[in-house]
């Protein structure tokens, strides 16, 4: 067979940064030399997307690496201006960017992190029809040329069973950006006989808001990946009424350690989850918290999710996800 000559490139990666796109292309990679027969190169960006300069070297370097398809991947979407546009390939994971205050900066944002890269790219693949929504949204693009392929369950989180508690449940809680919802977690929690686990750093506003609601938590974050398994694997619950996502893989994580999850019925959420967890409405505090109880409450719903969410994963698998990126390219060299 005539497998195609793939080039993946990445943005440089910084110590301590989230870089989970790339990560699910290092894992995809042994399952695509295992059923499909080659193995793409992958090609790391020289230097930091920061300010014009560097990100012409980004550019420069691009154009270098060029292969007969190129796939860039992560927050580097000006760069694929250095690919010819046959053959070229654009991962976006979600226009979060563009609600940023400065219009200046949003309009170069909107430039070239969408406007022009979108326009020149053969293929779009997005992680969500969330972000496939926001794609055609901010850019006009023609809905056909979108793919929508979502990122994979990292391969280290496995089932870890453990029974529901009769009291005081473990509820974990992921990020402090403002999307993440947390004061409403927070007031919905109130006088609710639990251990409220949050991720990620707080604020003196949420400190306040947790000592008014009387609410026992636990605050950690800079967490190693072993630590972040260690708390899926302590929590009960996880609680994750975001009010954005270009995704949502704490829900996917939550649900292969065997956890129930509380999610928000918008955006990625909905999507990712499916009927896999209970869907509440994150602008309602009162609908985060009967959701909570339902599912401390409800034996037999618990367990309903928690079937559903053993199903549920199996969308995002390794395998599937790069069976599907496999399909595209064929695609892609197929129209060279």
């Amino acid at each position: 067979m005539d497998y195609p000559d793939v080039c993946l490139f990445f943005r440089k990666s910084r110590p301590g940064s989230n870089f989970s796109i790339e990560a699910s292309f290092d894992t995809m990679l042994k399952v695509f030399k295992a059923e499909m027969g080659y193995t793409p190169t992958v090609v790391q960006a020289p230097t930091y997307s920061n300010r014009v300069w560097p990100r012409i070297q980004i550019t420069l370097a691009a154009a270098r690496a060029q292969r007969e398809i190129n796939h860039l991947t992560g927050d580097i979407h000006f760069a694929i201006l250095g690919f010819p546009k046959r053959g070229s390939i654009l991962t976006v994971h979600d226009c979060g960017f563009m609600r940023r205050r400065n219009p200046l900066s949003r309009y170069f944002l909107w430039l070239f992190w969408l406007k022009l890269p979108v326009a020149h790219a053969q293929v779009v693949t997005a992680i969500s029809e969330a972000t496939k929504a926001e794609l055609i949204h901010f850019t006009g693009c023609d809905p056909a040329k979108i793919r929508v392929i979502p990122t994979i369950i990292k391969t280290h989180f496995t089932p870890q069973p453990k029974p529901f508690p009769d009291q005081k449940p473990r509820i974990l809680h992921i990020g402090t950006a403002p999307n993440k919802n947390l004061l409403r977690h927070i007031e919905a929690l109130a006088g609710i006989d639990c251990t409220l686990h949050i991720i990620g750093k707080i604020s003196a506003e949420v400190q306040s808001h947790l000592q008014h609601s009387a609410i026992d938590y636990h605050n950690e974050w800079d967490l190693t990946d072993a630590q972040v398994q260690a708390a899926y694997h302590d929590c009960d619950l996880l609680l994750f009424a975001s009010t954005l996502e270009g995704f949502g893989m704490p829900i996917l994580e939550a649900q292969t350690v065997g956890r129930p999850v509380v999610t928000s019925n918008l955006s990625s959420m909905a999507e990712v989850a499916g009927d896999s967890a209970c869907l509440v409405d994150p602008y309602s505090v009162e609908s985060i918290r009967a959701g909570v109880l339902r599912v401390m409450e409800d034996a037999a719903y618990r367990e309903q999710l928690l079937a559903a969410g053993f199903k549920n994963i199996l969308r995002f698998r390794p395998e599937a996800v790069a069976r599907a990126y496999g399909e595209v390219y064929g695609e892609v060299k197929s129209e060279k």
